[in-house]
């Protein structure tokens, strides 16, 4: 499952929706807004999406990977709006069987999200003006 979320995220909420008695291996992935990037002080980050193709291809991302992948769940869920420094701006969790598929299968996902999914950071600097970041790897 893909979501988008203006609400700040639980990690614990979140892990909950994935577990699985089958399952041997939860991997989990927590994105956070950090204090610098590009060697330029940030403090704040503003993500922007198209809602109706961000979801739609999410959710193509996350039926992608399980499959390939053999995870039995994925969740991911981004933040849209404005998320402060250390907080959370996209959480992905995949159960497998394995941990050699969900390790390989947590990467792949939040590398496709990251490639594919219309979600615009505006960063915003201390040290003077936002600039619009595109989130590629």
């Amino acid at each position: 499952m893909f979501e988008l979320s203006t609400e700040a995220l639980d990690p614990d909420a979140l892990r909950q929706r994935i577990e699985d008695l089958g399952c041997g291996a939860v991997v989990l992935f927590e994105g956070r807004v950090r204090d610098r990037n590009r060697e330029r002080p940030v403090e704040r980050i503003v993500y922007e999406a198209y809602a109706a193709v961000a979801l739609a291809e999410g959710q193509a991302v996350v039926a992608e990977m399980q499959s390939a992948h053999a995870l039995s769940e994925v969740l991911v869920v981004h933040r849209t709006g404005q998320v402060g420094l250390g907080e959370l701006a996209v959480w992905v969790g995949v159960s497998a069987p394995h941990r050699d598929a969900a390790f390989a299968g947590c990467a792949a996902t939040i590398s496709a999200i990251k490639a594919r999914v219309p979600i615009w950071k505006h960063e915003h600097y201390r040290d003077g003006g936002p600039e619009w970041l595109h989130p590629l790897p």
